[in-house]
């Protein structure tokens, strides 16, 4: 589908009209979207085929001291991703101490083990073998 013959003139126009702040088409937003659409235009027109108006748009809305609102957006994602990069490290910096607090304690506790096989495998010294039934008691005078 090849453009429109207009479609540069449209652009520039839309382009005038968001700047001055007198949007017709569109709410106004210092965006590629929103000027396709102040320019009756598909976005890809701005994107494809005319790229050089889509710069000069974000040249001039520098030029004017403002950022455009893609570049904003951008900017407060890169602030919440830099704030959960900071907390990943210090919870990152904790599972890190916890591992070593485990490591620890997996190496007492298999020492431990080992020291209770090592005793239970060693052969007794004394046994003791303990009655299974009372024996009654002697008569009088008799000793067992």
């Amino acid at each position: 589908m090849s453009p429109a013959p207009d479609e540069r003139d449209r652009i520039r126009s839309a382009m005038d009209r968001i700047l001055a702040g007198t949007p017709e088409h569109s709410n106004g937003a210092l965006t590629i979207v929103a000027l396709a659409m102040e320019a009756q235009v598909p976005r890809n027109a701005l994107t494809q085929r005319h790229l050089d108006l889509k710069n000069e748009f974000y040249d001039k809305v520098r030029a004017r001291g403002q950022m455009p609102d893609s570049e904003k957006r951008l900017r407060k994602q890169i602030v919440k991703l830099k704030e959960l990069r900071d907390k990943d490290a210090e919870e990152l910096a904790q599972l890190r101490a916890d591992v070593q607090g485990l490591v620890r304690a997996v190496n007492q506790l298999s020492l431990e083990n080992q020291q209770l096989r090592t005793e239970l495998a060693a052969p007794r010294g004394r046994l003791r073998v303990l009655p299974t039934q009372p024996h009654p008691p002697a008569p009088y005078g008799l000793s067992t």
